[in-house]
């Protein structure tokens, strides 16, 4: 079958805006999504040149009252994840913003929504009506649990994290299981959100058609357990907690040294031999309980107090210095702060501001470094509903389908 000619962009943009251009200039984001795997996935895609518009109720996202801490006494939670949006409140038990919803799904190109399984129905806003009037919509389902047994479980990342195993393998050996310091499987759910979206998006690029693409909180954790799980999937064996230990590896942890912990890394042989040379123990390579990493992994006991030894004569930064200069791999164990000023010494130019002027808001850059495109910060985090007025005009204007996506 001969393949469709490539799909212009969509004719209707909304004429209060100036898209910005990126790789994603286009394309428009009905963004029904809250809190923080939707509306991370979404700022990705707005980044990018995405138009997003962000559909909050009349009281708001979440995260706006997730505080502190605040700037200018808006929720940092909030700014974190809502630049380059544009927001309209609407309740969805009013018929008028209802039909404002309706039709803004109708234009969209992408709809992303994180309500409860099913929970979209009773509006028209579910995937089969939406698709009904808008057949090339990529419709982006977020949910806690999947929309079988679980449907009905809230999506909280703490839960996921307790009920996927994360919790049983972080802490120490003999404490309580402890959560990551951040929601790391709303991120990664958010990330896999973005590449289902752009996969599907390409799809429509060659037939056509939209599609229904779903996620939940759960499966991207079992993924994102990656060794872990794949050892219970590949062997059957249980991971359990080992602190800052790795199961496979050794050293590959926080060791002390003469004033403070370094995280030191022997990932293979060679990286072995050098750090043996650094510390003054070379014959340590020829004994063989620690010729190999296997060997090193199940002799840690041994090993351990004799790298600690040598750590112990000197200070973080001293070992920090020669390790590196030496080529084996270690790092300090810094906080937020000192992170953030690591990266900006490296030339990574951690932090960027979104909008202009007094309202610009700082923030972390997007990750992906483009050579042509690069991603841009035009508009700092919306006001609940900042741009509602001119949303809902543009809504009003006429709108004339065309069979093929925009």
């Amino acid at each position: 079958m001969q393949k469709p000619p490539p799909q212009e962009p969509n004719p209707q943009e909304p004429t209060f805006s100036t898209r910005p251009q990126g790789p994603l200039s286009g394309l428009l984001v009905a963004d029904f999504s809250r809190i923080l795997a939707g509306p991370y996935a979404t700022m990705l895609l707005a980044d990018l040149g995405a138009e997003v518009i962000k559909v909050e109720s009349p009281g708001g996202d979440d995260t706006r009252t997730w505080m502190p801490p605040v700037r200018d006494d808006i929720s940092t939670y909030y700014l974190a994840i809502n630049r380059n949006k544009r927001s309209v409140a609407l309740d969805l038990k009013d018929p008028q913003d209802l039909d404002a919803a309706r039709e803004l799904a109708a234009r969209a190109d992408v709809l992303i929504e994180n309500f409860k399984p099913g929970g979209l129905k009773r509006f028209g806003l579910d995937h089969d009506s939406v698709s009904a009037v808008n057949p090339a919509i990529v419709y982006a389902s977020i949910s806690g649990f999947g929309p079988g047994a679980g449907a009905q479980l809230p999506g909280y990342d703490l839960m996921a994290q307790a009920m996927s195993g994360l919790m049983s393998l972080t802490g120490d050996p003999d404490g309580s299981p402890y959560r990551a310091g951040i929601a790391v499987f709303d991120v990664m759910t958010g990330l896999h959100t973005a590449i289902g979206i752009l996969a599907a998006l390409r799809h429509r690029e060659a037939t056509g058609q939209g599609q229904r693409i779903e996620l939940n909180l759960l499966s991207s954790a079992l993924s994102g357990l990656v060794n872990h799980t794949g050892a219970y999937a590949s062997a059957g064996v249980v991971p359990y907690r080992m602190g800052n230990a790795h199961p496979s590896l050794f050293p590959y942890e926080p060791l002390p040294t003469a004033d403070g912990e370094l995280i030191v890394i022997a990932g293979n042989d060679g990286q072995f031999r050098k750090l043996c040379a650094v510390l003054g123990v070379p014959e340590l390579v020829d004994d063989p309980r620690f010729a190999h990493n296997q060997d090193r992994t199940a002799n840690r006991d041994e090993l351990r107090p004799l790298l600690v030894e040598r750590l112990a004569k000197r200070t973080k930064d001293e070992w920090f210095r020669d390790l590196t200069a030496a080529g084996v791999p270690s790092a300090p164990i810094n906080t937020v702060d000192g992170g953030v000023a690591l990266a900006d010494e490296f030339g990574l130019a951690p932090v960027v501001e979104s909008g202009q002027g007094d309202a610009a808001v700082p923030g972390i850059r997007n990750p992906i470094a483009f050579s042509a495109t690069p991603p841009r910060y035009d508009l700092p985090p919306p006001a609940l509903d900042e741009h509602g007025d001119e949303i809902r005009a543009w809504l009003k204007t006429a709108h004339t389908r065309t069979e093929h996506p925009r």
